[in-house]
């Protein structure tokens, strides 16, 4: 029989169907993607090439060769230029597109990704999030900063050479605004924060996690939205992700690069995307608030029944994914 399940975090239904359930294996992706050379001549990422980019506001390291650097997008989405402002009258409300948008490029191999790098090079990526997300917190202009991934053209991305993204924003979108209403009404309800209880339970249980570390802890939630999606929680409790130290920015590296490995070995190399759940600076010492980062491998398709209901029809079991990705020889 279906099982429905509510993701406390999320607030969402997931329906689980045992009838449309499939084993993990049969989630390994069926592309077969040409490897990739080290440098592409045409690739604007690629070492070489940064005059096909605007001028770099991050770079790592900070002289001769680079192995990290970020751009600003050229097809941002908000302008870095102009003040804010804001407007209504009657039903229309609008405010200026102002904002931050850079690409930030993790590698200056045109044939590398996080799953194959070495741990050192994770940890500098991590790191250059860190940085880059400080730095855009100070526009006055920025309310939420929003870090993300796309793996493969599935997960949306343009350009395979390996990169991620950070957006400034100015407004804190009703998504997020509704998650921190329901960690706060949990918390006054329970006296604690909700992902500290979920990362309890969960480590508690054991069935879902698929890496803990001293740190931090990767598992498939309860109530999974889709299969092998996974959540990296910090075990202490902090609301944002700049507050984190230099001993838990290495060791979240470590934890992303095991977790994205096991995907990569064992589903082949599937689309993806990640990004980062995180409250501001200010809000770092917040008593309901509790950053995460989350990852959906685009293994299945979201169609009618979840376009009209804003439910999802999960094929897998939480317990039959994270069972798998433990069983990946992550040595290969």
């Amino acid at each position: 029989m279906p099982e429905i399940r509510k993701n406390k975090i999320t607030g969402e239904f997931v329906i689980l169907a045992p009838e449309r359930a499939k084993r993990p294996h049969d989630f390994v992706s069926t592309k077969k993607d040409a490897p990739l050379p080290q440098h592409s001549p045409n690739c604007p990422l690629c070492t070489g090439n940064e005059h096909m980019t605007p001028p770099e506001t991050f770079r790592y390291p900070g002289s001769g060769p680079w192995s990290i650097r970020c751009v600003p997008n050229k097809f941002s989405a908000l302008s870095p230029e102009g003040e804010l402002w804001w407007k209504s009258e009657g039903i229309k409300t609008s405010m200026a597109g102002v904002g931050l948008h850079e690409v930030l490029v993790e590698t200056s191999r045109h044939d590398l990704c996080i799953a194959l790098m070495q741990d050192e090079e994770v940890k500098n990526i991590v790191r250059a999030y860190h940085n880059r997300f400080l730095a855009f917190h100070k526009d006055p202009r920025v309310e939420q900063v929003i870090l993300f991934k796309n793996h493969g053209t599935a997960a949306g991305t343009s350009l395979e050479h390996a990169h991620s993204q950070i957006v400034g924003i100015p407004i804190t979108p009703t998504q997020i605004r509704y998650r921190y209403e329901d960690a706060h009404r949990y918390f006054m309800d329970n006296g604690r924060c909700l992902l500290c209880s979920t990362l309890d339970d969960e480590l508690s249980d054991g069935k879902r996690v698929v890496v803990e570390s001293t740190h931090f802890a990767a598992f498939i939630p309860y109530a999974a939205m889709s299969p092998f999606h996974m959540w990296i929680f910090p075990k202490r409790h902090s609301g944002c992700f700049g507050d984190a130290t230099v001993e838990e920015l290495d060791d979240l590296a470590v934890v992303l690069k095991k977790v994205l490995r096991m995907l990569y070995i064992g589903l082949e190399n599937p689309d993806f995307n990640y990004s980062l759940r995180t409250a501001t600076p200010a809000e770092a010492g917040s008593r309901h608030l509790h950053w995460y980062i989350a990852i959906i491998p685009r293994v299945t398709k979201t169609a009618g029944f979840e376009l009209g209901t804003g439910m999802r029809i999960n094929p897998s079991l939480p317990e039959a994914s994270a069972e798998f990705l433990r069983g990946v020889d992550i040595s290969l």
